[in-house]
Formats: C-alpha cells, sequence, structure tokens
C-alpha cells in the first residue's frame, strides 16, 4: 500500500440532489475530516438536471481528497457506483445514498467487521437494526414483497439486498464492479450474486430513516428493477447449465464429428452417425 493510499473511499451516487446535499453534504466532510485514517469521498453525479455538481463543487472546493465524476447523461444508480468504485483508491470502499439514509459514521460499524474475504453490507431486517423514520405503508409493502421474490430466486441467505450501504475491500471491489453489467437499482443483486460464490458477505444491521421526496419511483422503477432481477436469474440458470456440460466436455473433447449433425457428405470424410446398434442392423 502506498503512503498516499486512502484508508476508506466512500462513493456518493447523485440524481438531482441539490436540495438534499445542502443538509447531507456536510455530514460526509465531517466525517472525513474526523477519521484518524486518510479518507476520500467521490461523489457521482448521475447526468442531474439541477445544480447537484455546483453544489457538489462549492462544498468541496480546496479538500484534495474530495472530487466529483459528472455524467452528461443519466445512466443509473449502479453505472455511478460502479464508475466510482473503479476509480476509488481506498484499502476499503463503501457506498452511501446521497439523502444519507443510512449516516455515514455508521461505516465504522461494518469496519470492524471486514477482512481480505469478506463482504460487509448494512442491512435493515437483522437483529440490531434501527428503523428511525419509517416508510410509507406501500413502499414498505412493495420492498418487502421484492426482497422476498429475491431471496425466493437468487439470494435466500441474504435477508436486506437493497440497503444501499456496502463495504469492500478494494481489491474486491476492482473484482466485482469491473464484472458487473446492471445499471438500474438492481446492481445491488448482481454484486452479491458475483460475490457470494467468492466471498463471505455478514449483514451488520444500521440505523436507517426514511427520506421524503425518494428518486425511486414504486412504479416505474419496480418494474425495471423487476426485469433486471428476471435477467439475473436467467443468466445465472444458463452458467449453471454450462457449468454442468463442461466436465464431461472436458473429460472426452468432441471432434469434428461432434460438432454437427453428420449428413451424407460426411460419411465420405469418415464421419459416422451414431445411430443405436438396432438401427443399423435394420
Amino acid at each position: 500500500m502506498t503512503t498516499n493510499q486512502p484508508f476508506l473511499s466512500i462513493v456518493v451516487p447523485a440524481y438531482n440532489e441539490e436540495s438534499r446535499l445542502h443538509k447531507t453534504l456536510p455530514e460526509f466532510l465531517k466525517f472525513m475530516a474526523a477519521s484518524k485514517k486518510p479518507v476520500e469521498i467521490i461523489f457521482v453525479d448521475d447526468g442531474s438536471h439541477d445544480n447537484t455538481s455546483e453544489v457538489i463543487r462549492k462544498a468541496t472546493e480546496g479538500l484534495k481528497n474530495a472530487r466529483l465524476i459528472k455524467f452528461s447523461v443519466n445512466r443509473g444508480k449502479g453505472a455511478a457506483i460502479r464508475e466510482g468504485m473503479l476509480s476509488a483508491r481506498g484499502k476499503f470502499r463503501i457506498f452511501a445514498d446521497a439523502d444519507s439514509s443510512s449516516p455515514i459514521w455508521q461505516a465504522e460499524k461494518l469496519l470492524q467487521a471486514a477482512d481480505e474475504k469478506t463482504v460487509v453490507i448494512g442491512s435493515r431486517y437483522v437483529s440490531g437494526s434501527l428503523i428511525k423514520i419509517k416508510q410509507p405503508f406501500y413502499r414498505i409493502f412493495g420492498s418487502r414483497i421484492m426482497n422476498l421474490f429475491i431471496r425466493i430466486i437468487l439470494l435466500p441467505d441474504i435477508k436486506d439486498t437493497q440497503c444501499g450501504f456496502k463495504l469492500f475491500r478494494g481489491e474486491v471491489a476492482r473484482e466485482l464492479f469491473a464484472a458487473a453489467r446492471v445499471d438500474g437499482f438492481a446492481f445491488d443483486v448482481e454484486i452479491l450474486l458475483l460475490a457470494v460464490p467468492r466471498y463471505k458477505v455478514v449483514e451488520v444491521p444500521v440505523a436507517w430513516r426514511h427520506v421524503e421526496e425518494s428518486r425511486v419511483s414504486p412504479g416505474r422503477d419496480a418494474a425495471r428493477m423487476l426485469w433486471d432481477v428476471l435477467k439475473l436469474r436467467w443468466d445465472n440458470w444458463r452458467r449453471a447449465q454450462a457449468d454442468e456440460v463442461e466436465p464431461r466436455s472436458e473429460a472426452q473433447p468432441p471432434g469434428p464429428c461432434a460438432q454437427r449433425r453428420v449428413g451424407r457428405d460426411d460419411l465420405a470424410s469418415g464421419c459416422r452417425s451414431e445411430e443405436p446398434n438396432e438401427k443399423r442392423k435394420r
């Protein structure tokens, strides 16, 4: 580790967050200043239409460990966090929502559970978590249904896949986010799917609060997320099928005749049909 490498990188995606950042951005900067170890903060403006970038630039002016990445168009929360994670330099890397629904000081709790082989995620659904301000009923209902669906078809052992507060060791973050492709809200599910076969995933209880004027549409965004989850399930199934076939092909590599259907032209070149003996006798 180089001497100027940050101990912790914080990635904060932001889309039309001008009004909220006036309140929450100082919390991030205060945490960075109070930390006993070097911390960098990377804000990623996901193509905002308001003055999100201007608010960030003004608040971070003169701070060498705070920087801004700005997208020219809206690409999605997954794309924004992926860009931030891959450009980060920290020994550990965490992403946190711009609305500070999970206050950044809780990063210390996640760091205590971290090691080389562990991905640590904040959880609202494990013992010890604290919901300070609850979501409206319709959001709670939709969130729980989606969570149950994800657990049934993809990640049965993880209670909360969608809390926007996850910590990775630097090299693990590079590996997982370089392989990720989902740009939308289902990116958490994809990252955890990639992580589960390789690393231990630990859920740490966190304090969480609902913030009004959520950027997540319970209709449009939920439908897109459902579609992305279904695609992840399909891709996961296809990989499992390929893994079942691969050992047989390694044991006996197919020859040129096995690569295609045998026809009359093939017989002249030495390829013979693998028909059952009974048919050949007839």
